[in-house]
């Protein structure tokens, strides 16, 4: 699904206007329409969704096509109801006896509204509790013929999906950039049933086995007689389990990268974490491991972006998400396999593909390209659709199976368990959100939330009296047959001795880090565990530190002030895998944050950049002293009071602002002393922060002055000064296409 110019594409099509009547050339308008300044009193049908938002496919309970619009989903009619139908009069007072009186307890319209608001509310997920999800297709490329009969992987075959992009550990108002693992789940409605491919943003999970899941979440969440900190592993009890429970080792290192902290939803991989078995038409079995991989590459913000944003805008992925479906940048993963014989041991150039500790380095088995994901509408009732998607990783389909993984075993349990209570009961598979688009026929009756009206009399197997309906399949009419693997064995609480390596790929995973990001692993480790209390959780953890690398360790040890331990057992040597580092490739741009720093009489030049912004395929956004509209013809989006650095992925300066009206601490913090400096000090603070952050940045006219008041070299890496906007615009992607001037971020001597 190839696209060239997505954001101006999407413009073209959008019917969105902003006051004054001017297109809307970036995301985020409220409706489909613009209010009116004083409030409508002419009965009129509910607003149409904006063009990009949808529902889902409309489907009975039942799994059977309806063809009814999507439109006749949502609630209808001008006129405001009861939730019987009944028309209102005022919904603004109770029903009493004289203007003060008693509340009459006849009030029904009083009483349906607040029961229904007292219970508005469901029990949040216990993990991934805070999420984003998207509508979009996936279309197979057949190049998984040979190894799977699924049908959805089939060649040109196009499948619906709904994705869920969350993190691990916070509450559902939780920040969006804390560091924690992110969610990948995605369900595709296939022909053939519903799939679903549950996964995170690292290839590797905390534990072995299941039954120490309550563990490691009790640890990693906040205390619970304080219930702080909130959505962050920064606290004892997290350090004192990962310290004595080693197997948490590589995923805590994928943690403490840029994989904890990522730039977006769109520019981060997938992985399915668990070894899958495959079968073919033939019944031949293949062992595998699913990926995404983001079109736009695999990049992160920096610790200190992380954390401002979690105060300036928590809401930063889910928005950048929506943004970039909005503005037509829809995002795009190509889901790959890696592939293994199934052999009787299950293992594969010596690594256990049982164990979900454990990647499989792409230059042993590269990831084979199999079928594109592509986002392309968001959802119109976030609580209908997001919070209420239910997956689970038992969702199969013919061709896939599980395997003997017994952390994959507990989640086979769990999944089902939570939704019963999260959901109320067992039909939440008939929720609009999770119907499948296959029919249903599963002799299942009533329960709590029942929609579907059954029929027959007889829901039970073998019947005469329906006719003998439903029957079973067999795999020549598309049933779901598990393969007939042989187990044996004693019943034993154990585990086997190729789970006991705790340290090798924690070893691997470092080696292969730039020395950038091993800067940025240093730091993190050492901030989390600087915000410990107990020096012995400080201390054992070290001990962890030494067993992947001496350097890591006494890089750590020294920002806590304490000696650097010796490692307890020989380090590993294994070889390096590039393919594990974010760092050293160039990558497309699309839906990128360009801010552009403009004077009131800039509108001319900032007009010529802001479409050549545009026209690549990216979002810009005018920053101005004030609000309203630059020269009359451009619409302003941030002010020089509400743009923060770290919103914008590049930033480029048309003009030197002097200091406006409000920069004044009184008035704005961020300004300090304004009146003293000759150019607006929240201007300087953004060129700053983002230099800070390596980010390029672009300029013409005055943006030599700009630059020399900030202290930034105009040869610096990363800096473009040109004669006009577009010159400099062209040169800043060039950087912008490594997603960060890594040049400015020298690493210690010991790190390199």
């Amino acid at each position: 699904m190839e696209r060239s110019h997505p954001v101006k594409s999407a413009v073209d099509k959008i019917i969105d206007t902003v006051a004054g009547g001017q297109p809307a050339e970036i995301p985020g308008v409220p409706n489909s329409e613009p209010p009116s300044l004083e409030e409508p009193t002419e009965p009129r049908e509910p607003l149409p969704p904006k063009p990009d938002q949808s529902g889902p496919d409309t489907y009975s309970p039942t799994g059977q096509p309806t063809d009814t619009p999507r439109g006749k989903m949502a609630q209808g009619g001008p006129y405001l109801t009861t939730a019987q139908g009944l028309r209102v009069r005022d919904t603004d007072h109770s029903l009493k006896a004289g203007p003060r009186g008693p509340v009459l307890l006849q009030d029904h319209h009083l009483r349906e509204k607040i029961m229904h608001f007292d219970h508005e509310r469901i029990p949040e997920r216990v993990v991934h509790a805070r999420g984003a999800g998207a509508h979009g297709v996936f279309r197979g490329y057949g190049a998984a013929s040979n190894v799977t009969r699924a049908a959805f992987l089939g060649k040109d075959v196009e499948t619906p999906v709904f994705v869920r992009f969350s993190t691990v550990i916070g509450s559902r108002g939780s920040a969006d950039t804390v560091r924690d693992t992110r969610g990948f789940a995605t369900k595709f409605y296939t022909s053939e049933g519903v799939f679903d491919l549950v996964g995170n943003n690292i290839p590797v999970f905390f534990i072995q086995d299941a039954i120490k899941f309550p563990d490691v979440i009790h640890a990693a969440k906040w205390h619970p007689d304080r219930e702080i900190p909130q959505a962050q592993t920064a606290h004892d009890t997290f350090w004192d389990f990962a310290g004595l429970h080693t197997e948490a080792t590589h995923h805590t290192l994928w943690n403490m990268s840029g994989r904890g902290i990522p730039r977006s939803y769109r520019m981060m991989e997938g992985f399915g974490v668990h070894t899958f078995r495959l079968v073919n038409e033939e019944g031949a079995t293949t062992l595998a491991k699913f990926h995404w991989k983001p079109k736009l590459g695999v990049h992160s913000l920096v610790w200190e972006e992380a954390q401002l944003l979690g105060g300036v805008d928590p809401d930063f992925h889910r928005r950048d998400l929506f943004d970039a479906i909005e503005s037509g940048a829809y995002p795009q993963w190509e889901l790959g396999l890696q592939l293994f014989p199934d052999t009787p041991d299950q293992m594969f150039e010596g690594i256990d593909l049982l164990d979900s500790t454990k990647i499989v380095p792409e230059e042993l088995a590269p990831v084979q390209p199999v079928g594109l994901l592509t986002l392309n509408a968001n959802t119109s009732n976030f609580f209908a659709e997001t919070e209420q998607v239910a997956f689970h990783v038992g969702h199969l389909v013919p061709g896939i199976d599980v395997t003997d993984d017994p952390l994959l075993a507990g989640r086979l349990f769990s999944y089902l368990d939570t939704q019963i209570t999260r959901l109320a009961g067992p039909n939440f598979p008939q929720i609009p959100i999770n119907r499948p688009h296959a029919p249903v026929n599963d002799m299942q009756r009533d329960g709590f939330h029942q929609t579907a009206v059954h029929r027959g009399v007889a829901p039970y197997r073998p019947n005469s009296l329906d006719g003998g309906c439903p029957f079973t399949a067999g795999a020549d009419q598309g049933a779901f047959v598990e393969v007939p693997v042989e187990v044996s064995g004693r019943k034993v609480r154990e585990a086997p001795a190729s789970y006991d390596d705790h340290f090798s790929q924690a070893r691997l995973f470092w080696l292969s880090m730039s020395p950038v990001e091993r800067e940025h692993i240093v730091a993190a480790y050492t901030f989390e565990l600087g915000k410990c209390y107990e020096q012995a959780v400080k201390e054992r953890y070290l001990r962890v530190l030494a067993n992947i690398d001496p350097v890591l360790c006494r890089q750590v040890a020294e920002g806590l002030g304490l000696p650097a331990p010796d490692a307890s057992q020989p380090l590993a040597d294994p070889s390096p895998s590039p393919a594990l580092s974010q760092v050293g490739q160039t990558w497309p741009t699309d839906g990128r944050i360009i801010g552009i720093i403009a004077g009131d009489d800039d509108a001319e030049a900032v007009g010529a950049v802001r479409q050549a912004v545009l026209d690549a395929g990216m979002v810009p956004l005018i920053i101005a002293p004030t609000g309203g509209m630059l020269g009359g013809t451009l619409p302003v989006q941030r002010t020089f009071t509400t743009a923060r650095s770290v919103e914008f992925d590049a930033l480029l300066v048309a003009s030197a602002p002097a200091p406006g009206k409000d920069a004044y601490g009184a008035r704005d913090a961020k300004a300090g002393g304004g009146a003293d400096s000759p150019i607006d000090p929240r201007v300087l603070l953004l060129i700053t922060e983002a230099y800070r952050h390596a980010k390029p940045i672009g300029g013409w006219g005055a943006a030599s002055q700009v630059l020399s008041q900030a202290g930034i070299p105009a040869q610096a890496p990363g800096v473009v000064v040109a004669d006009d906007g577009p010159s400099a615009l062209d040169g800043t992607l060039r950087f912008l296409a490594a997603h960060r001037v890594w040049d400015r971020f020298p690493a210690a001597a010991a790190l390199t």
